[in-house]
């Protein structure tokens, strides 16, 4: 044996012999619908904050640049790579199909965190990790409409129309209006998630002498641009109430200052840790408590925003 490759399993043998671990105990894929968005962000800076704090879990970060076939491609590639599980928080609800029957072929535990799969049953070793979406817009809509005395309008800006989040969110909102007739939806539109496009709706909106007593937003980014565009009008904080969802630290810093009346608090970190500690023990054959782990959502107002964090 020459002196390099002597000097090279002694180093093997000491590192064994000392409990430091050569690699990860555990890889896991995570596909993520896209990295450019504020609140998934978040949810993945703490998924890697979780990995590191368990230690022994390698998480493999992909982008699907919110395409579809790119991710389908992703969760190919890692599969290719025999991940150990894999997390995925889908591009589009309703096209989650060809996901789970790729993961379950190959015999690796799958995970859906955030937007669970429109298909009503998952199969044995999938689960997902979510938030009841319908609630979230109940709990808005509800709170609202009290501050409207019943009376009024109100115009909807909508999340992307491929995410379930979006439909289920927007039903919420509706499901509470039955109970007041006396408010009207005058107007909604598609602002896909983005700040930019809340302002730029709500603007027109306004341009087009639309009137309305409040701004029922899927998502924080869309209701602070709303709230951006009604200030610029001139409108005065509380003039036309705006409620969000999520509760990112932008949107919590909106509901201190009067931008935002209200916000749902999704709590990404949750969902991201919980999606971690499942995709963990269904690879390593564990039970897991439920298939579809639920994460609650709270209110979040004026008087209780600074519990929030």
């Amino acid at each position: 044996m020459n002196i390099k490759l002597r000097f090279t399993s002694l180093a093997l043998a000491l590192m064994l012999g000392s409990g430091v671990t050569l690699a990860a105990d555990l890889k896991i894929g995570v596909a993520m619908s896209q990295f450019d968005d504020t609140y998934l962000t978040y949810m993945r800076e703490d998924m890697g904050k979780k990995a590191k704090a368990m230690g022994g879990v390698d998480l493999q970060f992909v982008d699907g640049r919110n395409d579809v076939n790119k991710q389908l491609d992703q969760v190919q590639e890692l599969i290719g790579k025999k991940v150990d599980a894999l997390i995925v928080n889908p591009v589009d609800t309703a096209a989650t199909a060809r996901i789970t029957k790729a993961a379950t072929a190959a015999g690796i535990p799958l995970v859906y965190v955030n937007r669970r799969p429109d298909d009503p049953k998952l199969p044995a070793g999938v689960a997902s990790v979510t938030s009841d979406d319908k609630e979230a817009g109940r709990m808005q809509m509800e709170y609202l409409a009290k501050k409207l005395n019943g009376k009024g309008s109100i115009v909807i800006l909508l999340g992307e129309l491929s995410n379930n989040s979006t439909r289920d969110r927007t039903e919420g909102v509706k499901e509470v209006l039955k109970k007041y007739p006396d408010i009207k939806v005058a107007e909604e539109q598609e602002g896909a998630w983005g700040r930019q496009k809340g302002m730029d709706i709500t603007n027109n909106w306004l341009t087009q002498g639309r009137d309305f007593s409040a701004v029922v937003s899927n998502n924080d980014e869309m209701a602070i641009g709303a709230s951006m565009a009604l200030k610029q009008a001139g409108k005065k904080p509380g003039d036309v109430l705006v409620a969000g969802v999520d509760g990112t630290p932008d949107g919590l810093s909106a509901v201190k200052k009067g931008d935002l009346t209200i916000s749902v608090f999704q709590d990404g970190k949750g969902q991201g840790e919980g999606s971690i500690d499942a995709a963990v023990k269904l690879a390593r054959k564990e039970t897991l408590p439920e298939q579809a782990i639920v994460i609650p959502f709270r209110l979040i107002t004026p008087e209780n925003v600074n519990t929030f964090k």
